[in-house]
């Protein structure tokens, strides 16, 4: 299998995160035999165009990882792409020789450059995004006439004299109030009920290695039925799809009624249409 040359923006979504997703889940998915033969080529031959087909193949598997830690103010796209540096230099670092697959051995890496870059940008919040909120962050200081928080009058007060609610002077003001914490470091008091970010960053109800394993697996099980269908004639592939297939189900009676025949007629051609279309999937 070669994908040839490929363009720089695959490692990098850009502003079509969309385009790049549907373009990422196109690769094909490698085999335990194709993945094992271009890492060994990789690793004891130092061949680029191996590299460049492991790293093709698992881009996928970055975006489902990114995916897992938004919400956080950053970039679903500037994610993917730190996650991209984590995979090239699993790609670079992996020794077929391990008995395990990329897949395995890539998520700690990945992982890691989204970590890192996180680290970097903890602090960058976005405190104001609507426009009432950028009038407010930029003059809610000014306004305030001490430290302390407002009063119910002075909030109104402030209110008024921006165009605001008040409901919206007090979240800013709360955001404005608020610290930085640090993202991977607590607080030193075991009794302290702080938590660092870094252990509840990422979303673990869903294992990213799963949940691709459950999508491609899916998308296999779809072609491949799609394929056993398509052996068979259009009587049996009608009787199939009305019995089992669609929404509303069909009686043998009233497919018997349909063709003219019996219905145990019509049992036999969906027994023998079934075990047609199992044999093609276990033979795909």
């Amino acid at each position: 299998m070669s994908t040839g040359l490929q363009p720089a923006w695959v490692l990098s979504p850009g502003a079509n995160l969309t385009g790049y997703t549907q373009t990422v889940s196109n690769f094909p998915i490698l085999s335990a035999e194709e993945e094992q033969r271009l890492a060994e080529d990789l690793y004891y031959n130092g061949n680029v165009d191996a590299a460049r087909e492991l790293v093709l193949a698992h881009l996928r598997f970055v975006v489902h990882i990114a995916r897992s830690y938004n919400g956080y103010g950053l970039p679903l796209g500037d994610l993917i792409q730190e996650g991209n540096v984590g995979l090239m230099k699993a790609v670079k670092r992996f020794n077929p020789e391990r008995g395990v697959r990329l897949v395995s051995f890539a998520v700690h890496w990945i992982k890691a450059e989204i970590h890192e870059f996180i680290l970097r940008n903890w602090r960058i919040v976005k405190i104001a995004t609507t426009k009432a909120q950028r009038k407010l962050f930029f003059n809610l200081r000014g306004a305030k006439k001490r430290l302390s928080w407002l009063t119910n009058d002075e909030a109104k007060a402030v209110a008024e004299d921006l165009g605001v609610e008040v409901k919206h002077v007090r979240e800013m003001e709360g955001r404005l109030a608020s610290y930085d914490a640090g993202f991977d470091v607590g607080e030193e008091d075991e009794e302290s009920p702080y938590v660092a970010p870094v252990h509840y960053l990422e979303d673990h109800r869903y294992d990213p290695a799963t949940q691709l394993e459950e999508a491609d697996w899916k998308e296999n099980s779809v072609n491949n039925l799609t394929q056993a269908l398509d052996t068979l004639d259009e009587r049996s592939r009608t009787i199939l799809q009305r019995r089992w297939l669609g929404e509303d189900k069909a009686t043998l009676h009233e497919l018997a009624g349909e063709y003219g025949v019996s219905a145990e007629r019509i049992r036999q051609l969906e027994k023998n249409a079934m075990k047609k279309v199992k044999t093609a999937i276990l033979e795909a």
